[in-house]
């Protein structure tokens, strides 16, 4: 099999990585904070709502015309499911101990955890069927799968609203990118944005390599 990347596709994957290698490194330099868990649990959150972000900007991004900006969605949306999947492990298995009282408990009688473990079932079937082979199993029906991506995204930002007890500026933020991009597939908003290909000269740059 032959793989054929751009320099910008394998700058999306390293940075990506990116958050899980200074985790690493973080256990193994003994720099986890006095709260492991909880220092774990925010850096996998944070970066899982941070690639589905970057992964729901890829559509307006293409519609500027940053074109090389469809070849990262995918790889973007299943890294966020990646970090989500690792906050949710660390939530239920060094939290909870894997108990599921516990975790029936945590879950069903948190507003917060509810809708976060909400965001989380969506999307773990959206990333299992990423691939060429489930798109043509599901055929139109791939199309409607994906597009639950977006109420994802809103749950996620509520969870962390929810989440945060004090300053809740960083979700705010968070929640104005979200309502912004998902603007931005309204079909006369986006046949508006079309007129303006701003992202076209970075389009350039990124696809070199590109064949």
């Amino acid at each position: 099999m032959r793989f054929n990347f751009t320099p910008f596709q394998i700058l999306v994957h390293l940075a990506s990585l990116s958050q899980f290698a200074l985790l690493v490194f973080d256990f193994f330099t003994d720099n986890l904070t006095v709260n492991p868990i909880q220092y774990v649990t925010q850096k996998t959150g944070k970066a899982a709502l941070t690639l589905l972000c970057l992964s729901l900007a890829c559509t307006p991004a293409v519609t500027l015309g940053f074109k090389s900006a469809a070849k990262v969605r995918r790889p973007l949306g299943v890294y966020a499911c990646l970090y989500a999947s690792f906050h949710f492990l660390t939530f239920v298995g060094l939290d909870y101990g894997f108990d599921l009282g516990l975790i029936y408990e945590a879950i069903f009688k948190k507003p917060y955890a509810l809708v976060g473990f909400s965001a989380f079932l969506i999307l773990l079937p959206m990333a299992l069927t990423s691939t060429q082979g489930w798109m043509k199993r599901l055929g139109k029906k791939w199309k409607g799968l994906h597009r639950w991506v977006y109420l994802a995204g809103i749950l996620v930002v509520i969870h962390y609203l929810w989440l945060v007890k004090s300053d809740i500026r960083e979700p705010l933020i968070y929640g104005a990118i979200v309502v912004f991009l998902l603007l931005m597939r309204i079909s006369r908003v986006r046949a508006w944005a079309s007129r303006f290909q701003v992202l076209r000269m970075l389009d350039g740059v990124a696809g070199i390599g590109r064949r």
